[in-house]
């Protein structure tokens, strides 16, 4: 009866074609506005799941209670040294701020004035007091640097170090790095090419190398949701700033963007070109392989137009029912070509092979009603088995595959309408004819009879694979760091990569917030303990530890240092001629020294020599030049030093508010941030961090958690929705075979094809991630799709399936499906690059499934010629 009603829905479009093919363009046009206005795209990993896991909660409402962190736009300064980082830093700070169009907060965490002042009490006592001696007993060379800030001042300062190497007074051995450097900034600019020199590496010591060795400029863009980059504008503004930055021209400072928003904005660039691009070519591609086909236009360019058709009225139905795609479910159109063309070449194939009992060719009306009533049984139980599959993963916490699923699914279910609906109508319009031959591979009759003969044999060999297969299971490993998906040579993610060997801006972290500051001491204590903790910054890491006794150490210091350091008694800059003439006394004064006090060769005092002697006959240009390099950042150093040299004393009540609010909420809850220890890109490491945080205090919430837990939902996810599939696909096969051993005769090889895969992502081998793990439900609806027909012909009759017009239909849906997919693998962006690549093993592995094994799992009949 149902074949029967299929073929009166055929005979009825296809006499009333004109009809048809007009309502599918109104639906289509329909669809077409809808997608245009309704539909948009978010590269936002977080939306890909539900709102009300627990986990995902937390981090909601810690981002609701620290709103500054949200949606960031980061400006990481690399720089040859760490006075052009901050100098850049603030330039560029200031430059930003004035924008009000672009960004609506901008700020320099690492300028705070705070943590310039207290810099020294960050300090443990032992690299304070070592700090502070080595910075007594350069008084002297300090006094006259403050006097006369110029390259003048440093060379007379090297010949006061001259006089005391003289004079066997100067014991230089703690100062060996420093001269050192001075070596190098001076042989540089002697042979041509200054280089500015780094006061603060010199005279901070440990300081300097305390926090990260990158400058920040953070900002939170105004966002144009209108665009499908939203923070493009505020890139391009960002950009642009950036290239008008004096160092970054002069080529000593490199500025690079990252942070949420830019690396969202990369994402979506690379997905929806690979994406733009796979759908072009897998469209061309397929065409060409429905050439090969069915060899007449007449029925190729009806299949397209029902493809296109098919698949913009998809379009239409995921814009009213989602409104917004994401990283996963925006793969549903090339899903969309690569299985509804199955069920046009299935019909198409049918069609091109019909004849009348004595030969003859039938009219195309009656080929077409011919064709619905043998085939449309058929392709509807395989198209609400695909369905199935992809509707399995719709009520799922995973989002992404949710979503997916649910415009998949109903695809499927419009695939098949179209089918049996404009297909027949467009084929009749085109006027295209039944040919009445086998379509069929007669060539592959030996392999038939092989396959029948040897059937034990060959059902013995996929049963052992099956059992390896089960033992690799344990093997499969799945990745659910969303940056291990995205494009590691955009801008982005290059910066990030150079951020995660830091730990105080690695992006994988942990969040605890607690109720009060106590609570919080009490948890540090516990986590700093934790092997897996690199630090934990919160607002009690801001009160440095033994304050009198550090601020005794540094007062006893100031007392001797800075009625040398007063300032305003600066000399007249000097000319070239005098820094030709103090270079010359320099370079005198250190030979003697040298050569009297025996200097050892490897001191670094001969290179300062012979560059002094050089720079004494070097260009008036080449001199002002070196006084400009070496002296460029001495007098912020200096006031640096006076500012260090007079620490007031910390509490919680005296840091100030731009640092309180990243710690302390105003009802006095306080936020812990932890930073891991090792390479957290590593899930096993990362993994030993979540664990073994929570073992402290289980309501953490962060980047760290997220990773972990996005992981537990989607195989939980996986797992629920595979099970439901195959229950349903059951259920499906059950009502439409009306026997057991049918339903069990197309389950077996979609279980095999799986099993199969699994052997090929383990042997490849291939890490499941977010984005690829879609095969498991495609392989589920290609796999039911290819298996119905082969079962349902042989329950029919056919008793050489690779022979039959169904085996070339199969081949074929599978090149053009896996065209579509291969289309997919060829994408910069390696999410999408795995997808296609999953996806091409699953289809491999559900077509040998098919082909091989299905004819030898197919139990023989009586008349069965083997």
């Amino acid at each position: 009866m149902l074949s029967s009603l299929i073929g009166r829905l055929v005979t009825f479009c296809t006499r009333r074609a004109p009809l048809v093919l007009a309502a599918f363009l109104a639906l289509a046009a329909g669809s077409l506005y809808a997608t245009t206005h309704l539909l948009g795209v978010t590269t936002d990993t977080g939306r890909m799941f539900a709102a009300t896991l627990p986990w995902k909660q937390r981090n909601e409402a810690v981002t609701k209670l620290f709103p500054q962190n949200d949606n960031l736009m980061v400006a990481v300064i690399k720089s040859d040294i760490p006075e052009i980082g901050r100098a850049t830093a603030k330039t560029l700070l200031e430059t930003l701020q004035q924008d009000h169009t672009h960004f609506l907060t901008v700020r320099n965490p690492g300028a705070d004035p705070f943590l310039e002042q207290a810099g020294l009490l960050y300090l443990d006592k032992p690299a304070l007091a070592s700090l502070l001696d080595s910075t007594v007993a350069a008084s002297p060379f300090l006094s006259t640097l403050n006097a006369d800030p110029s390259a003048r001042g440093i060379f007379q300062t090297l010949g006061l170090i001259a006089q005391g190497v003289q004079t066997g007074q100067a014991n230089l051995d703690s100062f060996t790095p420093e001269l050192q450097a001075f070596s190098t900034a001076l042989t540089n600019a002697a042979d041509g090419h200054p280089q500015y020199l780094s006061w603060q590496n010199m005279l901070a010591g440990p300081l300097a190398s305390m926090g990260s060795k990158y400058e920040f400029v953070v900002t939170q863009p105004r966002l144009d949701y209108t665009s499908l980059q939203p923070g493009g504008p505020a890139a391009d503004a960002l950009h642009r700033a950036i290239n008008s930055l004096p160092y970054v021209r002069e080529g000593h400072a490199q500025v690079m963007i990252t942070g949420e928003i830019q690396l969202n904005d990369e994402e979506f660039a690379t997905v929806a070109h690979g994406m733009t691009l796979g759908l072009i070519t897998s469209l061309i591609l397929v065409a060409l392989w429905l050439i090969a086909a069915v060899r007449s236009w007449r029925v190729i360019t009806p299949i397209l137009i029902t493809l296109v058709t098919g698949l913009l009225l998809t379009t239409g139905f995921a814009a009213l029912a989602v409104g917004t795609l994401n990283l996963i479910s925006v793969a549903f159109a090339i899903l969309f070509v690569g299985i509804a063309v199955d069920f046009a070449i299935q019909f198409s194939v049918r069609f091109r092979a019909q004849h009348n009992p004595d030969g003859s060719l039938p009219a195309t009306a009656d080929a077409l009603t011919t064709t619905g009533q043998e085939t449309g049984h058929q392709i509807l139980v395989a198209a609400l088995a695909t369905a199935a599959g992809f509707l399995a993963f719709t009520p799922t916490s995973f989002v992404g595959v949710a979503q997916l699923g649910l415009i998949a699914g109903i695809g499927m279910l419009i695939a098949f309408v179209s089918t049996i609906t404009l297909l027949p109508a467009l084929l009749h319009l085109f006027r295209a004819r039944p040919i009445g031959s086998d379509v069929g591979f007669a060539s592959a009759a030996p392999l038939d009879h092989a396959l029948r003969r040897f059937r034990l044999p060959v059902l013995g060999i996929f049963g052992l694979l099956a059992l390896a297969a089960l033992v690799q299971i344990p093997k499969l490993h799945f990745d659910a760091d969303p940056l291990h998906t995205k494009n590691p040579n955009t801008e982005g993610m290059k910066t990030l990569h150079l951020l995660e060997a830091d730990p105080y801006s690695s992006p994988y972290s942990a969040d605890l917030l607690v109720k009060n500051i106590q609570t919080a001491r009490q948890d540090v204590d516990k986590l700093s303990k934790l092997p897996t903790v690199a630090n934990v910054m919160w607002i009690g890491a801001l009160v440095p530890q033994d304050q009198n006794a550090k601020i005794a150490m540094i007062q006893d210091t100031a007392s001797i240092l800075l009625p040398t350091l007063i300032p305003g008694q600066n000399q007249t800059p000097p000319d070239a001629p005098a820094l030709r003439k103090s270079a010359a006394d320099a370079a005198q004064a250190l030979a003697t020294a040298t050569v009297m006090n025996k200097t050892p060769p490897t001191s670094p005092l001969h290179g300062i020599q012979s560059a002094l002697a050089k720079l004494a006959t070097a260009p008036d240009v080449l001199l002002l030049q070196t006084n400009d390099a070496l002296t460029r950042f001495l007098p912020d150093q200096l006031t640096q030093l006076r500012t260090v040299l007079n620490p007031h004393p910390v509490s919680i009540d005296t840091i100030p508010d731009s640092l309180k609010r990243d710690y302390l909420l105003p009802d006095g809850r306080a936020m812990l941030n932890i930073h891991p220890r090792g390479t957290v890109s590593d899930n096993k490491v990362l993994y030993n961090f979540v664990h073994q945080v929570e073992s402290v205090n289980p309501n953490i919430s962060g980047t760290a958690l997220e990773i972990i837990e996005s992981a537990h939902t989607i195989t939980h996810a996986f797992t629920i929705a595979a099970a439901s599939a195959l229950i349903m696909i059951a259920i499906i096969l059950l009502v439409a075979l009306r026997r057991l051993l049918d339903t069990a005769l197309v389950l077996a090889p979609l279980l095999l094809s799986a099993l199969l895969t699994v052997i090929l992502i383990v042997s490849v081998p291939e890490t499941l991630n977010y984005a690829n793990i879609i095969a498991l439900p495609l392989l589920l609806g290609v796999g039911v799709s290819f298996n119905i027909y082969f079962v349902m012909n042989w329950r029919e009759g056919v008793r050489s399936p690779l022979t039959s017009p169904t085996a070339r239909a199969v081949l074929f849906s599978a090149l053009t499906t896996g065209t579509a997919f291969g289309s997919l693998a060829a994408s910069a962006h390696p999410g999408t690059a795995s997808m296609g690549r999953l996806l091409l093993m699953s289809l491999g592995c559900t077509l040998v499934a098919t082909l091989v094994f299905i004819p030898a799992l197919l139990p023989k009949r009586e008349q069965d010629p083997f």
